[in-house]
C-alpha cells in the first residue's frame, strides 16, 4: 500500500478515524473470505532505518530508503487463488482511492517447493 504521506497529515481526527474503519472493515471482509493472512500498517517512512553494505563496509542511515512521493505504509497478505481474485481485493483497499496498490505473488523457490 503506497500513498503520499503529506496527505495523511492534512486529515482531521475525524477524516483519519474514517479512513481507520475502512481498513478495519477490509480487514474484516477479509478474513471472513479466508484470504487474510496478514498485514500491518507501518510506521512513517521518515522514522526508517536503511542498512546497504558497501565495500563491505555497514552503511546504517536514518530515514527511508529512497525519496519518493509515495512511501510504503502498510501491506496485507492475501491467500488468492489467481492474480484476477488479488486485483479484485486489492481494489477494496482505501489507499487505491489516492494513493496506489501494488500486487504481488510471494516468491516460492521451485527448489523447495
Amino acid at each position: 500500500i503506497y500513498a503520499d504521506e503529506s496527505v495523511w497529515e492534512t486529515f482531521s481526527p475525524d477524516e483519519r478515524s474514517a479512513v481507520y474503519e475502512r481498513y478495519m472493515a477490509f480487514s474484516r471482509e477479509a478474513r471472513e473470505a479466508g484470504v487474510m493472512v496478514g498485514g500491518d500498517e507501518l510506521e512513517a517512512s521518515a522514522d526508517a532505518t536503511t542498512v546497504r553494505i558497501r565495500d563491505g563496509q555497514l552503511a546504517v542511515t536514518d530515514g527511508p530508503y529512497a525519496e519518493a512521493k509515495e512511501a510504503l505504509g502498510g501491506y496485507y497478505l492475501l491467500d488468492c487463488a489467481s492474480l484476477d481474485e488479488a486485483l479484485d481485493w486489492a481494489a477494496r483497499i482505501p489507499a487505491a482511492e489516492h494513493g496506489a496498490v501494488e500486487v504481488r505473488a510471494v516468491h516460492v523457490d521451485p527448489e523447495e517447493g
